[in-house]
């Protein structure tokens, strides 16, 4: 076959499945069969498997859809498109994303404050994820602040709980006594 009378032809129209229009008939029409039992050879029918029965319209010339189908217009070419992987660069470091602190600190000192650093420890740990380290950096700083103010509170509230029973027992014993 002649290539450069291949690469002359006009080219064929292709649809959404890259098939060619050109010369695909029209499916038949679908009609349902009654079951009429199994065949002589003790098989059941197709329509008893959920297929369609296959209907020949008038005038239609009923062939495997593979046959009804013209060869492609350059069957000596075959254009190959290398795959692409898409993956995820390696980041170097993650960020820390501080989300132990943030559990402790919701828990035991100041469960507000504990609440705002856990939601910037995820926000965190998915841009880590997700490969935007500025906004990853970002949030685990604001993480880190909110922890440790959260944490600075906690103290202090102990701290001043502890003195003010302390304070409480010795005026009690001052004045009982």
């Amino acid at each position: 076959m002649d290539l450069n009378k291949s690469a002359s032809a006009p080219p064929v129209e292709w649809n959404d499945e890259k098939m060619p229009m050109v010369h695909n008939p029209l499916p038949p029409p679908y009609q349902d069969m009654p079951h009429q039992g199994p065949s002589p050879s003790g098989h059941p029918p197709p329509q008893a498997f959920g297929y369609p029965a296959q209907y020949a319209g008038a005038g239609y010339h009923q062939q495997p859809g593979f046959m009804n189908q013209q060869p492609p217009a350059q069957p000596g070419i075959v254009t190959v498109q290398p795959t692409v992987y898409v993956t995820q660069a390696p980041l170097g470091n993650p960020v820390s994303d501080y989300m132990c602190y943030s559990i402790f600190t919701m828990l035991c000192c100041c469960l507000p404050l504990g609440i705002a650093a856990l939601i910037y420890s995820i926000n965190a740990r998915e841009a880590n994820i997700s490969g935007n380290r500025v906004r990853a950096e970002s949030n685990s700083r604001t993480a880190k602040t909110l922890n440790h103010v959260a944490l600075g509170i906690g103290l202090l509230s102990l701290v001043l709980t502890i003195a003010y029973i302390a304070v409480i027992i010795t005026q009690v014993s001052y004045y009982h006594h």
